[in-house]
């Protein structure tokens, strides 16, 4: 499988942790089962559509944004994603909030680990 196609994979499958850990931990935040798969593309397609957009902004108008620029884009991912998917409900500013550091710790964590056991060719850097 190509390098792209693993990559892909690894960011939903991370997504995906991310969001049920946020679903398991929250009250008042949940996916339904049925709407699991779609949640998790919509977000993952908010995110890669927001990421660079965000960060052109903000290196103009708030460069003490870049680093906090993952969080910025599971927020507006999750807000969006809310709006979208009718099988997501975030219930709440607070929520929305917890699930943003939630959502954002469990994707990081899976993709380190990820690549350690799923995905071995992602370990290797990119050949040019």
């Amino acid at each position: 499988m190509s390098r792209r196609v693993l990559s892909i994979v690894a960011l939903l499958i991370g997504n995906a942790v991310g969001l049920l850990l946020a679903a398991l931990l929250l009250d008042g935040f949940s996916i339904a089962p049925l709407s699991m798969i779609v949640v998790v593309v919509v977000f993952t397609l908010v995110q890669v559509i927001a990421e660079p957009l965000l960060t052109k902004v903000s290196e103009k108008n708030v460069p003490a944004l870049k680093g906090g620029m993952a969080l910025v884009v599971t927020f507006v991912g999750l807000l969006i994603t809310d709006m979208i998917a009718s099988g997501l409900t975030v219930g709440g500013v607070s929520n929305l909030l917890a699930a943003t550091l939630l959502v954002w710790l469990g994707a990081l964590i899976a993709s380190i680990v990820i690549p350690m056991f799923l995905f071995k060719e992602l370990r290797e850097p990119k050949k040019k």
